[in-house]
């Protein structure tokens, strides 16, 4: 007999309700959402059928702000209104902007760069959330229902402001972000899920305006990035930028002299043709401006491809650099996944191919490819179990760690590392009766604070007083899934605590971390050396120091030539300090540290005579 289920007015159980929720790909150049429907990742189209919304706001004095291709067919004749490859603003402040792109008027923001426009000045986050607006509008409609959550997509190398800064944009939009993940993660779990591959496989992401390389290797459902590398904000934007200044040459006109409208003019122009040689083997270009001039040429192939060889060859410098930090050949690589429009052009396809010595993998359209992995990823975190579970093991893109003495760099966690992930490591105090610690926390590769990026800087406060030494400080860094920092100091003995979660004024941009990376591969011994030489200064700082305490307390058990000695070996040490002999230095040390050890045996006697005074033997 069959159980009738009886549940209170609108409360019945739904077994196959599905709960909604979209992958985006928030591009440099172009932008999409993806959704699972009956167990299948797809891009939802507009009304019109297109999948693609091109990263252009437009903001008009009067009226709502366009976005999408309304916006970028106003980008040529009101440019300083339309604002085009925002992602590279994120985290930035005007400064940074200004350097990045001098077509816009900028000022500087509370904690990020603001453009100015004819309807008042905005923020990359609040034109990056009128993207989002657009897609989150186009998921609600296609799917006809509330989206619950999204996964949104940032390049591997954006730091922790960048990240918080795509967060804020989503909020902004009314979307609730489940989680944010790496683009060639993204790219790897879909073709991974699509094809059930297994191995060590590369994604090389080359979009607008960013450029990503990840190895992964992909085994039973577990994603795991073993390293991530990039260059400096190279994207399709700068192969733009090379057919522009051709043009220019070839015309006998100078960039310098061009209104920032014929200046935007010149680089449409130059997207369009170089789009056509990608399936022709000649291009015309043609740019009419303002003043009467005009350019009419005609672009080969073969041109193109030497005029833009160097940034080819710059993306796969990072290649190589990246097989390095993971440990493998290139022929240990089963398969290449290309991302991003610009992978489209056949000197890249040829170019990976001959790298890895394996053709690249196309099987799915490198536009989309990102948004329907995070479409996955969403549909997994959602609770939307289906027949594939799968694990994601992403890695963070530079080194975290904190400022000690001498001003030497504490690396907690090491870049490329899985995320989540939490480190701890004791400190100590250095001064006696220290009761308070400054805690600056780091971003880089280098040894020396100077040389890294600050994050962030917090003070731990009520440490009991001891002598220098005996405190211990236990600093605790968390690195959450979305690639996020918060950072914890606490005394052991007292309890006493204090945290700070990291959001940096300014983003660290792609460029600078790709500077960073370079420049400590190519520094690393200059740093060692450095970095022993601040160690042996420090030392020789706490030598003296000690020494000094303990010659004003303790210095009548001297005679009058042993304390000359004495302060003659110091004076020696002084002078050594700031020499930069690193060898000569701990020569000094280890000389003071000898000539001090009579007066130390005395000072041991004088302090255990003084504990035995007056006390018997019975009581001993």
């Amino acid at each position: 007999m069959a159980l009738l289920q009886i549940s209170e007015p609108g409360l019945s159980p739904e077994p196959h309700a599905r709960r909604l929720a979209v992958g985006i790909d928030l591009g440099t150049t172009h932008s999409l959402v993806a959704t699972v429907r009956s167990g299948t990742a797809e891009v939802l189209p507009d009304e019109s059928g297109e999948v693609l919304v091109p990263s252009v706001v437009r903001y008009r004095r009067d009226g709502a702000p366009q976005v999408g291709e309304a916006a970028r067919a106003k980008a040529a004749t009101d440019p300083l209104n339309t604002i085009v490859s925002v992602k590279r603003f994120m985290g930035r402040s005007a400064a940074e902007a200004a350097l990045t792109s001098d077509a816009y008027r900028y000022r500087d923001g509370e904690g990020m760069v603001r453009i100015v426009t004819d309807s008042g000045d905005v923020s990359p986050v609040e034109v990056s959330a009128e993207i989002l607006r657009v897609l989150h509008d186009r998921a609600r409609e296609a799917l006809g229902g509330e989206i619950e959550g999204a996964v949104i997509t940032v390049p591997a190398y954006f730091d922790d402001a960048q990240r918080q800064a795509t967060k804020d944009a989503a909020r902004l939009a009314g979307l609730e972000v489940l989680r944010l993940i790496n683009e060639p993660t993204a790219a790897a779990l879909a073709y991974g899920l699509d094809s059930g591959r297994e191995g060590v496989y590369a994604v090389y992401d080359l979009g607008g305006g960013t450029f990503d390389i990840s190895i992964l290797r992909l085994t039973r459902g577990v994603f795991e990035v073993v390293a991530t590398g990039g260059d400096s904000a190279l994207g399709g934007d700068d192969f733009d930028r090379e057919i522009a200044r051709w043009a220019l040459e070839q015309a006998g006109m100078d960039a310098g002299t061009l209104e920032p409208v014929h200046w935007r003019r010149l680089l449409q122009e130059a997207r369009r043709c170089k789009e056509a040689l990608s399936d022709h083997d000649k291009a015309p270009f043609s740019v009419s401006l303002d003043d009467g001039q005009s350019i009419r040429l005609s672009l080969e192939r073969a041109t193109f491809h030497e005029l833009t060889r160097p940034l080819l060859e710059r993306t796969l410098g990072a290649c190589r650099r990246a097989l390095d930090d993971a440990g493998f050949e290139a022929s240990d690589v089963q398969g290449v996944v290309l991302v991003g429009g610009s992978t489209r052009m056949p000197q890249v396809v040829e170019a990976v191919g001959a790298l890895f010595g394996t053709e690249p993998l196309q099987d799915l359209d490198p536009d989309r490819v990102v948004a329907l992995g995070a479409a996955q990823q969403a549909n997994l975190l959602v609770g939307n179990r289906g027949d594939d579970d799968w694990l994601l093991l992403d890695v963070i893109p530079l080194s975290l760690g904190l400022e000690t003495m001498g001003g030497l760099v504490e690396k907690l966690i090491s870049r490329n590392s899985t995320i989540p992930v939490a480190r701890a490591q004791e400190f100590t105090t250095y001064r006696d009766g220290q009761t308070a610690m400054a805690i600056h926390v780091l971003q880089g590769e280098r040894e020396l604070v100077e040389n890294c990026r600050s994050l962030a800087r917090f003070e731990l406060r009520g440490i009991p007083p001891m002598a220098a030494g005996a405190a211990r400080i236990r600093v605790t860094f968390e690195v959450d899934a979305d690639g996020l920092l918060s950072v914890s100091a606490c005394e052991t003995t007292s309890g006493v605590r204090a945290s700070v979660t990291v959001k940096p004024s300014y983003g660290l941009e792609d460029e600078e971390i790709a500077r960073m990376l370079e420049s400590a591969f190519a520094t690393a011994a200059d740093d060692m050396r450095a970095r022993a030489l601040r160690e042996q200064q420090v030392e020789a700082d706490r030598l003296l120091e000690a020494l000094q305490a303990a010659l004003s307390e303790d210095g009548d058990l001297l005679e009058a030539d042993e304390r000359a000695a004495l302060d003659a070996e110091c004076a020696r040490l002084r002078s050594e300090r700031d020499r930069g002999d690193v060898e000569t230095l701990r020569d000094r040390i280890e000389s003071l540290s000898r000539a001090s050890e009579p007066f130390a045996a005395r000072r041991m006697d004088r302090s255990v005579a003084l504990a035995l005074s007056g006390k018997s033997v019975d009581d001993l």
